[in-house]
């Protein structure tokens, strides 16, 4: 069966990001695991994923602070999502059943010394991404005073009139689901947008420079989309999440996204589409033009962005000194995989 990976949760100019919520659309039993460690609610999800749900199609929740982590998993079709304590958002209003892993899996003290300086590391490391996004709006004030806005409108209302030709109009509008295909982790800036692209036919590769209409482009297509009643994924930028990467939408079969660094793709069938927002747009000779000035700022956003993911890289290795003695047995496992069934009945 199918599984889905993707981020609800990111490591951002904005800080620590949560979209979470509306992915709970629809969801009636959420189920919140606690335990003071991530490892340990990282095995006990595996375990789920492995055992209790490998006949199912899911979602997997990746964590923005490495790979070998998770966030939660959704399972639509039985209306469930199992996910950590740390995503649920302060002051929310969910209904959810707690589920203390403490009662049953044990677990090394915490340090309070250690927890203080990873959350002071991630404050560097967001004020640093913070400083990269004052330096990428010089970057894209180049391009936004080369911009030709009417072209970049009228390309924008020719892709959208080619996505939704033949769409049918729905009832009532679409809903939309916001996520990450990617963040800045321990491990640098990923994205798992090459297993999301699978599940669409017709992929549109956004090319362009910074500031030239990409995510303007992209929430104006998710506009379109959810008012004619289409559910729809709205994918935000890691680096500013009020940005925007992608836009995938099942019922429809396609997806749109930013196909620039730091992830950039080129077409691999013959009906994917490059769009260049640089070309359609901006006026000829503007990078030749302004060529100092734009690798200078290139280069110092770069520089913060780099020295962000080193903060973010010390915290993993002190959140790692926390939990290294942290683990859990295959019996425990099967004990609180029927614990979770309980609750979830």
């Amino acid at each position: 069966m199918d599984k889905t990976y993707y981020y609800v949760t990111g490591n951002t100019s904005k800080g620590l990001v949560n979209f979470l919520d509306s992915n709970l659309h629809q969801i009636k039993n959420v189920i919140v695991l606690k335990h003071p460690s991530l490892r340990v609610k990282t095995a006990v999800l595996d375990h789920l994923v492995k055992q209790l749900y490998n006949q199912k199609n899911i979602e997997i929740l990746c964590s923005p602070f490495g790979a070998d982590l998770l966030d939660g998993i959704i399972n639509r079709e039985d209306s469930v999502a199992i996910v950590s304590e740390d995503v649920i958002p302060a002051g929310t209003n969910l209904d959810v059943k707690e589920v203390d892993l403490e009662l049953t899996i044990q677990y090394s003290e915490q340090d309070s010394a250690t927890n203080r300086e990873i959350y002071r590391l991630l404050d560097n490391a967001y004020a640093l991404f913070a400083d990269g996004l004052e330096v990428h709006d010089d970057l894209e004030s180049i391009y936004i005073q080369n911009m030709d806005f009417e072209r970049a409108n009228e390309t924008t209302s020719n892709l959208i009139e080619s996505l939704l030709n033949g769409a049918v109009e729905k009832e009532g509008k679409g809903h939309v689901f916001h996520r990450l295909f990617g963040t800045n982790t321990p491990d640098g800036s990923v994205n798992v947008l090459p297993s999301l692209l699978q599940r669409v036919n017709k992929k549109y590769y956004i090319k362009g420079r910074a500031g030239t209409g990409k995510s303007t482009l992209m929430k104006k297509v998710c506009q379109a989309c959810v008012e004619r009643g289409y559910d729809t994924e709205l994918y935000h930028c890691s680096f500013d999440p009020n940005s925007i990467d992608m836009v995938l939408v099942d019922e429809l079969g396609f997806a749109v996204f930013d196909s620039t660094d730091p992830h950039e793709f080129f077409p691999e069938d013959e009906q994917d589409i490059i769009l260049d927002m640089y070309e359609k747009a901006v006026t000829p000779g503007t990078d030749d033009l302004y060529a100092a000035s734009i690798h200078s700022l290139n280069e110092a956003y770069k520089g913060y962005m780099k020295k962000g993911i080193l903060k973010i890289k010390d915290a993993r290795v002190k959140l790692d000194e926390i939990e290294k003695k942290d683990s859990i047995s295959e019996l425990t496992l099967r004990q609180v995989t029927d614990q979770l069934l309980a609750v979830k009945e």
